[in-house]
């Protein structure tokens, strides 16, 4: 382990987020840790990357880290700004995006995700943004990388409390026809969980290192998965560690 190089969870997660995103890929970003991560691989291994935000703005190359999906910063050098019709009827429903970036509150072990409430829906512990344009992203993004700054049996868990955005398995149980893989990976601050898309259960295919695969099931809410040839997450490099804080991120929008 290089202990040279001091880091954050969230440094940690997005870092390991962004050396999975590939280079010519269209990529909905949700605003946060997605967003660092996408700009942290574009200043690394994925140039190439096309950039769409909720707000409509597709192509994004903004001058500094935006802090809303309505940040006037993601307009200047964009390659396009589009109605939110157009944005999710023809490219989002059409079949435009390789990839869709969330977060979520709960997911269970097929990719559904929970983002509204904690607790029942009538008397809940406590209510959460919703899903904005989380739904329609699970929904028809090629597939979709999620980032849970928590990883524990709380977030994890064998059922949500309440089902936001459902994955193709919940969509074929209920009698659609789904439209995309649905959740394929999931990074926390302990490693990364992965899946192909319906009809498999995440899995633990990476681990960070320090961290013990007995740990990562253990904070887990449902019996998870190992993969045979788990694979140990090389740590931060310092040259992606000074990108995110003095280039990226330097005021602090997310690096907190």
């Amino acid at each position: 382990m290089n202990t040279a190089v001091s880091y954050s969870v969230d440094e940690l997660i997005t870092i390991t987020a962004a050396r999975e995103l590939v280079d010519n890929s269209v990529v909905f970003a949700g605003i946060g840790l997605p967003t660092l991560a996408v700009s942290l691989a574009q200043g690394t291994t994925a140039p190439n990357l096309e950039v769409i935000y909720e707000s409509g703005v597709c192509g994004a190359h903004p001058t500094e880290l935006p802090a809303t999906i309505a940040d006037s910063v993601l307009i200047t050098g964009s390659e396009g700004v589009l109605s939110i019709g157009a944005l999710f009827g023809y490219v989002l429903q059409g079949g435009r995006i390789d990839v869709g970036f969330l977060g979520a509150a709960q997911i269970d072990k097929f990719g559904n995700l929970n983002s509204s409430t904690i607790g029942p829906w009538d008397l809940p512990a406590k209510r959460l943004p919703g899903s904005g344009g989380a739904h329609e992203v699970l929904a028809n993004a090629g597939e979709t990388f999620v980032i849970m700054r928590r990883h524990s049996s709380r977030a994890f868990v064998k059922e949500l409390d309440f089902c936001t955005s459902a994955g193709p398995d919940r969509i074929l149980a209920e009698g659609g026809i789904p439209h995309s893989k649905g959740v394929t990976k999931v990074f926390t601050e302990l490693g990364i969980l992965s899946r192909s898309g319906a009809g498999e259960e995440l899995t633990l295919t990476a681990i960070n290192e320090g961290v013990s695969v007995e740990t990562v099931v253990a904070a887990t809410g449902w019996p998870l998965s190992v993969a045979a040839d788990i694979k140990i997450i090389p740590a931060p490099t310092q040259q992606e560690i000074s990108l995110l804080r003095d280039q990226i991120d330097p005021t602090g929008v997310y690096l907190r």
